[in-house]
């Protein structure tokens, strides 16, 4: 499924962005983990579009990269529908999601999710935030969310869900703060995946293309999942084993890059 994003969106995207003061003004301004060439920002703000054209995301969501020289430090958009970011949007963060930069630029009020992830997670270079809609049900019901295909062999490992509510009471749902984002990076724990109930989604990856990738395929994974359990009118689903994840995924590892490339001529970033 394609998502579109319009400019409408974009600014409606906006209601869910922190203010300049919610990301650090007022305080010292971290230092910067250094520049970083053109195209490293060019294939990082193809991600963003990346995942709005596969239907992950649509006028909110969100990827983030850790510094490629700096692991105390992350990439992020300012507060902008994915679909419509570019090199110019990127920022940058401490792994207390404190900009690095004074520059008046919003960013995302969750940015709170990537810098606990990266801080609990020196593995992890990158990590996506959605609501993809396929996905969101498995946070709500006791059904696990299962490894349908090759592609989604990661999920074998076990998702495990993030219920907000259970050390936070009611919340408006969002990881608007650190407590929040370390209760988050707790549940996730080794696992490539997370879920958050009634909100979306958490995908991390060893580098950028497999965040993304893992992102794409949980989405088309719990598509397949949902039809499996129609067809098969809730008989038995031989989704695969812990064991067949783990050497198909180490296989996906290394093609990853085939879909990245399609991926980005389709963003018109090849």
């Amino acid at each position: 499924m394609r998502l579109n994003t319009c400019p409408c969106c974009a600014a409606f995207a906006g209601s869910f962005a922190a203010s300049p003061s919610e990301t650090g003004a007022g305080a010292p301004i971290p230092k910067s983990g250094g520049p970083l060439d053109r195209k490293v920002l060019e294939e990082f703000a193809a991600a963003s579009r990346i995942l709005a054209d596969q239907g992950v995301v649509d006028a909110f969501g969100h990827v983030t990269l850790r510094h490629p020289h700096a692991p105390d430090r992350f990439l992020m958009a300012r507060a902008l529908a994915p679909a419509l970011v570019t090199a110019d949007d990127i920022m940058e963060f401490d792994l207390d999601s404190v900009a690095c930069e004074n520059k008046g630029r919003s960013g995302f009020l969750e940015r709170f999710i990537h810098g606990q992830i990266f801080k609990a997670r020196p593995d992890v270079m990158a990590v996506v935030h959605s609501h993809s809609q396929s996905v969101i049900p498995y946070g709500l019901v006791d059904t696990p969310l299962r490894a349908m295909f090759h592609n989604a062999a990661f999920l074998a490992e076990g998702v495990p869900v993030f219920d907000i509510s259970k050390k936070f009471g009611a919340t408006d749902m969002l990881v608007g703060n650190n407590d929040k984002g370390v209760e988050l990076a707790s549940v996730l724990g080794d696992k490539p995946v997370v879920l958050m109930r009634a909100h979306g989604s958490v995908a991390v990856g060893p580098s950028l293309q497999t965040a993304v990738f893992r992102a794409v395929y949980t989405e088309v994974s719990a598509r397949m999942q949902t039809a499996a359990m129609l067809i098969g009118g809730g008989g038995h689903i031989a989704a695969l084993s812990k064991e067949e994840g783990a050497l198909a995924d180490a296989v996906n590892l290394g093609a990853a890059s085939r879909a990245w490339d399609l991926w980005k001529r389709r963003v018109g970033a090849a």
